[in-house]
């Protein structure tokens, strides 16, 4: 294994930071990589292929694994505001200051709603993500956002 990990191991990991874009979750993926490597090494069939081949196609899924874990999600959601270039550009031209109180008209929405559309406008969630989130059907997740929506717009009013 130390031969292996010489010779491919610095390739692998260059092909999952290609794909993760972190250098600590691609040190975890080439790990746990390596680990799945080791272990199923039995499996590997020299007529279906090279063991490079074989081995890159392990890591791969390894680092497509870990981009579609939450935590990498949320990692990519959540980042500071220092950080983040929106916080030194001016207002959009379209900006309207009674926007400022959306907040608040959320507050008047069934509980249900409201996690809804807490999680689709305020937390960047998709309507699959909320589906998940929440352990309901996609089509029950668009029923009650619009539903919420038409309860906004008629708050506003």
């Amino acid at each position: 294994m130390t031969l292996f990990y010489d010779n491919y191991g610095h390739i692998l990991y260059n092909v999952i930071l290609r794909i993760v874009r972190s250098e600590s979750l691609a040190e975890d993926a080439l790990q746990e990589s390596m680990v799945k490597i080791w272990s199923s090494f039995a499996s590997y069939d020299a007529n279906r292929g090279r063991l490079f081949t074989w081995a890159l196609n392990i890591c791969r899924n390894a680092a497509i694994d870990c981009i579609r874990t939450r935590h990498y999600h949320e990692r990519q959601k959540t980042q500071p505001l220092e950080k983040s270039a929106a916080c030194y550009e001016m207002a959009a031209s379209g900006f309207q200051p009674e926007h400022v109180g959306l907040r608040e008209l959320v507050m008047c929405l069934k509980p249900n709603d409201r996690k809804i559309i807490d999680l689709l406008y305020f937390g960047g969630f998709t309507q699959a993500e909320v589906a998940d989130e929440l352990q309901v059907p996609l089509g029950t997740v668009k029923t009650r956002a619009r539903a919420a929506m038409h309860a906004l717009a008629k708050a506003a009013r």
